[in-house]
């Protein structure tokens, strides 16, 4: 039988006891009172799942266009934290590290699995370098990049990490190539309930995956555009249209290029700005956007923005342009360096307000 969303799983923990659906209220009052402001935010949240409507809002990142608030069921919430359970063979008492923020569906997502799946879960304070117990071996934890990348080091006891929110970049990925929990990248968004599809990535213990394989009662299809559209009725209630290029490998598979609206049209010739940037990022370490602004006769030129390098432009220019693993179509025209990324409030670039700002 399907958990439902007014149900708290007899195996659940928060912080190492148990609690009730009327015990975790209290608590929930208790970190608005007088806990930190992460601890806040949680407890606004835990209120709201654990009142009697059937839905709560939950605001996007922003990060392809302005935040707004969307309505998501809490059923299709269980159903997101069931399917997850399922992939990855979470069972009741696993324990589970928390340390991401709540203000978003990927922390909020993390509550519902471990009050659905009977989880032990240890919620840290979501920062950059989050700080947990060391020595203790977790069955699952999601991250985002800039948080793998932090505690590298302090990874070896977490047997699951699941990885989202921003692009998992190459230096990463070998680092992570030496370590021996599972590492898996997600696809998905806030309209989906987070992640719809998963690709594991190379460590010690697993071997990576070209693919994003989709979870259960899910299946994909493709546009006109070749962009994917997500079939998830278990989530939302109408087939999901996506500004995200992709490889259709089949109804449950796929390889992701980039978003439509980043496309270049280069003298007839298209070209994948976040495919270019996967190539560049051996090269360049700070922190880049590849995209383009108009040419008299090119229509669009690629052009590279580098936030605050720290070698001279035309250093990088010589870089870029003996690099064997670029097409000649994919070598920028123009290099622009700016100060500082547009970001959203948790820390992703904004590419288009990025982009006017430097060139108008």
């Amino acid at each position: 039988m399907t958990p439902t969303y007014d149900k708290v799983h007899n195996r659940f923990k928060f912080n190492g006891l148990n609690f009730s659906h009327e015990d975790l209220k209290e608590v929930a009052y208790s970190l608005i009172k007088e806990g930190e402001p992460y601890e806040k935010v949680t407890g606004s949240f835990l209120i709201d799942w654990l009142n009697n409507d059937d839905y709560l809002y939950v605001k996007t990142s922003g990060s392809t266009g302005q935040p707004k608030n969307i309505k998501l069921m809490k059923q299709a919430m269980v159903n997101s934290a069931i399917a997850t359970g399922n992939f990855f063979g979470l069972e009741p008492g696993d324990t589970a590290l928390h340390c991401l923020p709540s203000h978003f569906i990927a922390g909020k997502m993390m509550f519902v699995r471990a009050l659905v799946l009977g989880l032990e879960l240890d919620f840290v304070e979501p920062t950059a370098h989050p700080i947990f117990d060391y020595e203790k071996t977790y069955d699952f934890c999601a991250m985002i990049p800039l948080q793998v990348k932090h505690t590298i080091g302090y990874l070896n006891n977490v047997k699951t990490i699941i990885v989202g929110g921003s692009k998992v970049t190459r230096p990463l990925l070998e680092k992570i190539k030496d370590l021996q929990p599972k590492f898996y990248e997600t696809y998905g968004m806030t309209e989906t309930v987070t992640h719809v599809a998963i690709r594991q990535l190379e460590s010690k213990s697993a071997q990576r995956e070209p693919l994003f394989q989709a979870l259960e009662n899910i299946h994909f299809t493709q546009d006109d555009r070749s962009c994917l559209i997500i079939h998830a009725p278990k989530l939302v209630d109408e087939p999901l249209i996506t500004n995200d290029i992709v490889d259709l490998k089949s109804d449950r598979s796929f390889k992701l290029y980039g978003r439509f609206d980043n496309v270049v049209n280069s003298g007839g010739v298209k070209l994948f700005p976040e495919q270019i940037e996967d190539k560049l990022q051996p090269i360049i370490k700070e922190r880049f956007i590849v995209a383009s602004e108009e040419d008299a006769s090119l229509g669009e030129k690629l052009i590279l923005i580098i936030e605050k390098p720290s070698t001279d432009l035309e250093v990088f220019k010589k870089e870029i342009e003996s690099l064997a693993t670029l097409d000649k179509f994919e070598i920028p025209k123009k290099i622009y360096s700016v100060d500082q990324f547009a970001e959203t409030v948790n820390g992703k670039i904004q590419r288009k307000k990025t982009i006017k700002s430097v060139i108008g």
